[in-house]
């Protein structure tokens, strides 16, 4: 009987990193994780250290792999986006704390350039707004502020050129165009480093890493300790990217969410680059084999800042719940949140807003109000920013929205998945694979080393477990979403007054 073939999927989260192996049908066989510090040195900044990335990520792929009974045929990396690392490729060291995505300690200088007219640019060859959830100004900011000199052995890049770079033993930096696209630094019509850009945020090329496609051969394992040599690492996605992947979201239209520490609604539009978006972003979904040469897909992305970190904030901050699993059910004691609203702007609002000065802000509270109904609150506020997105990606774009694919931790709520269909009009079906981040790397990586031969073969392993269906009216949805607009309207440019 032949061996089944095993793909271990690195996905390195922005709360924790986790090992999983996936076999030939899609199917995860087996998992580790390890939570990874969070480090806020100041308010509205958040940091990571690249060094505990790493030795987390290590530490949980050979635990798992030792409890394999099968040899692994390829390793796919996924990655918590727009994060930023400056190593030293002589020791192996970084140099200063990795600058997280959540970060907005460069907003300032985000509105300076704004003023100073370099939007234009900035929308016309990355896709992107002008944010300090983008890589670039984090990595000017570590290159002045951050008082990291470059000189020949400098390394930056997002946390999969740190993970290949150390998975290779130092021999490989590089990256690939989804991850490369959320730097601000990437022309995503040219498929390359621009100089127009890094020259903007005064970025040596020579420190950034080699863009390559999403699945094929990067290097292969070499000196990491529980993890056998010669491994080939053969796929790589940012996070959002691989899940849409892994939620065989292949066809012009096929859309996603991914309810994790934030949520991130990516609707595939096809080969062609399309012009700029209001309140969207345009990003490489991935580069892959075709034939002969190359495809690269295309996405609009909404980028929702706060989703499973209000579900952490009532657990650790107010000590409502003591594990996010309470949460459901908490909010499932009451109806409707009673005319709570909540909106978790801890960091700014990202889609459709893009607003680094919202705060968080709760709104409707009276005497009756109770930590039901706040739980309520912040599960509502969960579809309610999704369909933001949503109604902003349909009308902006022109195709609608038939149905939602989501995954994600927050999404093993059966109220959640009801909450949204009934906001958005449409039907909600939850894969069967929550972790799709990991499972899209690994078919990105499986597809590199013929562990599956096609895309049709990929379709074939995607499953739903659960379909929710509009169950009350258009104009009921929308008499919420309106009171939700005007708690929006509240939180809305509070950190400049």
């Amino acid at each position: 009987m032949p061996a089944v073939a095993i793909v271990l999927a690195l996905d390195a989260g922005t709360t924790g990193v986790r090992a999983i192996a996936f076999d030939e049908r899609g199917a995860p066989v087996g998992q580790r994780y390890h939570e990874i510090t969070q480090h806020f040195p100041r308010p509205g900044w958040v940091e990571h250290d690249a060094r505990e990335i790493w030795t987390s990520i290590v530490g949980a792929a050979a635990e798992l792999v030792a409890h394999l009974r099968q040899p692994v045929a390829a390793i796919g990396i996924t990655n918590q986006r727009e994060t930023v690392v400056a190593w030293d490729r002589k020791t192996g060291e970084p140099l200063h704390r990795a600058i997280v995505w959540q970060d907005r300690r460069t907003a300032a200088r985000c509105d300076r350039l704004t003023a100073e007219g370099a939007l234009p640019l900035v929308r016309r060859a990355s896709g992107l707004v002008l944010d300090p959830y983008f890589s670039a100004s984090k990595i000017e900011w570590l290159l002045t502020e951050g008082g990291v000199d470059v000189d020949a052995d400098t390394a930056i890049g997002t946390i999969d050129a740190w993970l290949l770079w150390n998975l290779t033993g130092g021999e490989v930096l590089a990256t690939e165009p989804s991850n490369a696209s959320r730097t601000m630094l990437y022309d995503i019509g040219d498929l390359a480093w621009s100089d127009e850009l890094c020259d903007l945020f005064g970025v040596p090329a020579s420190t950034l890493p080699e863009v390559r496609p999403s699945s094929g051969r990067f290097g292969t394992v070499t000196g990491v300790a529980g993890v056998p040599a010669g491994i080939p690492v053969s796929g790589i996605a940012g996070d959002q990217q691989a899940a849409l992947f892994g939620q065989a979201c292949f066809e012009p239209g096929d859309t996603k969410n991914t309810y994790g520490t934030g949520s991130f609604v990516l609707m595939n539009v096809g080969t062609e680059c399309p012009e700029p978006v209001d309140g969207l972003l345009t990003t490489v979904a991935w580069t892959i084999p075709d034939g002969g040469g190359t495809r690269t897909d295309y996405a609009l992305e909404g980028a929702i800042f706060s989703t499973g970190s209000a579900v952490q904030w009532l657990r650790d901050g107010l000590g409502v719940i003591g594990s996010a699993s309470e949460l459901g059910p908490l909010a499932a004691e009451v109806d409707t949140s009673d005319g709570v609203y909540l909106v978790p702007a801890f960091t700014g609002l990202g889609s459709p807003w893009w607003d680094p000065y919202a705060r968080g802000t709760i709104v409707g509270i009276t005497r009756g109000t109770t930590k039901a109904h706040l739980a309520r609150a912040v599960i509502d506020a969960m579809a309610l920013q999704t369909r933001d997105v949503v109604d902003a990606m349909s009308s902006r774009s022109g195709r609608p929205v038939r149905q939602l694919k989501v995954d994600g931790g927050a999404s093993v709520m059966d109220l959640l998945l009801q909450i949204q269909a009934d906001q958005l009009q449409v039907p909600v079906r939850r894969a069967s694979v929550l972790d799709t981040t990991a499972l899209g790397a690994a078919f990105l990586a499986g597809l590199a080393e013929g562990v599956w031969d096609s895309l049709d073969d990929v379709r074939a392993a995607w499953r739903s477990d659960h379909e929710a269906s509009p169950a009350i009216g258009r104009p009921e949805a929308d008499a919420t979403h309106g009171t939700w607009l005007q708690a929006v309207d509240r939180s809305r440019a509070w950190a400049e007054a």
